[in-house]
């Protein structure tokens, strides 16, 4: 659905780019999530967005979306295996959420596309 897509590319390689945000000292921690959990925590709200936001989804296509947010978290796994268990800052924090949002958006284009060719 989304993680077989040039955007989702762009945010894996968006994510890349931006590395170094989560390799800062411990020092400037706030949060008492981990990176990983914070990441968990807002695509799951993020999907539960997007599924209460299309009522109309078929258990199967649900299902799909869960299945995809699954292979998100493992991509993020494995690109954040370093800093995962780190706490996490502010700044962290705050890219967590929009990259999220973006993650959001992605299921979102792709939705609209399938209920335009429905």
């Amino acid at each position: 659905m989304v993680t077989d897509k040039d955007g989702y590319m762009h945010l894996v390689q968006y994510l890349t780019e931006h590395l170094g945000l989560f390799e800062t000292p411990n020092s400037e921690v706030i949060s008492d999530d981990t990176v990983m959990e914070l990441f968990e925590e807002q695509l799951s709200a993020q999907i539960i967005m997007v599924c209460g936001q299309n009522p109309s989804l078929s258990f199967t296509q649900r299902n799909m979306i869960i299945r995809e947010v699954d292979a998100i978290v493992y991509d993020l796994e494995e690109i954040l295996a370093s800093v995962a268990n780190h706490k996490a800052t502010p700044a962290q924090t705050l890219f967590i959420t929009e990259f999220s949002g973006l993650i959001k958006n992605l299921f979102d284009q792709e939705i609209a596309k399938q209920q335009v060719s429905v």
